[in-house]
């Protein structure tokens, strides 16, 4: 079949004509954002003022200056960022095991059971015992540490006759040999709320006791892979020893944590019973910071991603919050915690946590999806704007709360933007 001349010149024009294709729409909409110069400039402010997690906290916490420590090498030298680091392993207990933080030694009040050590008399330390997360955050700070500065130094450090690369693997260690069960060949912790720190058992929450109820969740096993990824690529020499942990518990996520029917991870398996009710069905509930870690883990495949995405966003329109950061939903109903600040839709039981929400946005965008990545941002970046800082959390209804300096939300969405700028 043979065109008319004009008509085939007419077709070869518009073939070679630039389009604006999505791609240019949505690097046009980046560029133009209102908050994200905000976002970051604030965000610079907020870390230059210290490593404690927020000006509610007096503690540097590990799984907090984890995700701030990318941050924070942009305003400080690799020497200071290192020694808070080196802080940690001079408090490692003899098992391996990592404390969450440490605070000045005239600092420290009463509540916590403090630990001290004479390899650092400066601080005192507290280990958060129902979480399973302080190893891993440490192993993945270390690794951040390096990638920012370069600097692989610190590994050949010795603290207490030991180098950081054997206290490293000592905490793979400690997890393997002390949180690790058998049966399911998993990390089991306390029962908490998703990726929280707290127990419904007794008031406070943070301590094991005899009525704790031993749990395997996504969360943690989640973080241990992602920093058994670290720990062979920072001493490739143990790859073969770590190797096939990762390989065993990777699978062990997906035969005994994903529901492959509700396209979910369940909650919890119980170890010795559960603390809720016989006729409560925890797995009605989806937690959103888990399935965003298990995502980093690179336990979900890119379908997978796209229905927890839209799952959350979902979640978000029953519940009435602002953003994806949405711990849970449903949350655990009245009662069931009795640590009063985990009432419905309060704190770590349904608040809004830009500190995991962030991290989701970071894993759409690593993922292919960037379109909905930026739409998911929109409301994290406008409440620091409104709000004029990076609160720890919100309520459903999008008021702030907590720490108004909370550094590890300032951490996430200053990287999330960064991740954004550089598009496509």
């Amino acid at each position: 079949m043979k065109f008319p001349v004009l008509i085939f010149l007419v077709f070869v024009l518009g073939a070679c004509t630039p389009q604006n294709s999505p791609n240019d729409d949505l690097m046009k909409r980046i560029v133009d954002n209102e908050y994200f110069p905000f976002v970051k400039e604030k965000a610079l402010e907020v870390v230059k003022t210290g490593f404690n997690a927020g000006d509610g906290y007096g503690e540097v916490w590990i799984r907090d200056y984890n995700t701030f420590i990318e941050l924070s090498a942009e305003v400080f030298e690799a020497e200071v960022l290192k020694e808070n680091l080196l802080v940690f392993f001079r408090f490692q207990g003899q098992d391996g095991n990592i404390i969450d933080g440490f605070i000045p030694t005239d600092k420290a009040g009463d509540g916590y059971d403090y630990i001290f050590s004479d390899l650092e008399p400066r601080y005192a330390g507290h280990k958060n015992t129902v979480e399973t997360d302080q190893e891993s955050s440490l192993v993945q700070a270390v690794y951040k540490y390096v990638q920012a500065t370069g600097d692989v130094s610190i590994l050949d450090e010795e603290i207490g006759g030991k180098t950081v690369a054997s206290r490293l693997e000592a905490s793979m260690d400690f997890l393997m040999e002390h949180r690790y069960d058998e049966k399911y060949g998993l990390l089991w912790g306390a029962t908490t709320a998703d990726w929280g720190d707290v127990q419904p058992e007794d008031e406070w929450g943070v301590y094991f006791t005899d009525n704790s109820h031993y749990a395997i969740d996504i969360y943690d096993n989640a973080m241990f892979l992602i920093a058994l990824n670290n720990l062979m690529d920072l001493i490739p020499g143990k790859k073969e020893k770590w190797n096939s942990v990762h390989q065993q518990i990777f699978n062990n996520c997906r035969k005994y944590l994903w529901d492959k029917a509700n396209q979910k991870f369940i909650p919890h398996i119980y170890l010795s019973g559960s603390p809720f009710p016989d006729n409560f069905d925890e797995n009605k509930i989806y937690y959103h910071g888990g399935t965003a870690i298990a995502i980093e883990a690179g336990l979900l495949s890119r379908d997978e991603i796209k229905t927890s995405i839209e799952k959350m966003a979902e979640n978000v329109k029953a519940s009435g919050a602002a953003s994806i950061g949405l711990t849970m939903y449903p949350p655990y109903p009245e009662g069931f915690f009795k640590n009063p600040s985990m009432y419905p839709y309060g704190y770590q039981n349904g608040g809004d946590w830009t500190w995991f929400g962030g991290r989701m946005i970071q894993e759409l965008i690593k993922n292919g999806f960037t379109e909905e990545a930026y739409e998911h941002i929109q409301p994290m970046v406008k409440r620091v704007k409104d709000n004029n800082g990076f609160f720890e959390w919100y309520t459903v209804n999008n008021e702030p709360k907590g720490s108004g300096t909370f550094r590890g939300s300032a951490g996430v969405l200053w990287k999330a933007i960064q991740m954004f700028e550089k598009y496509p």
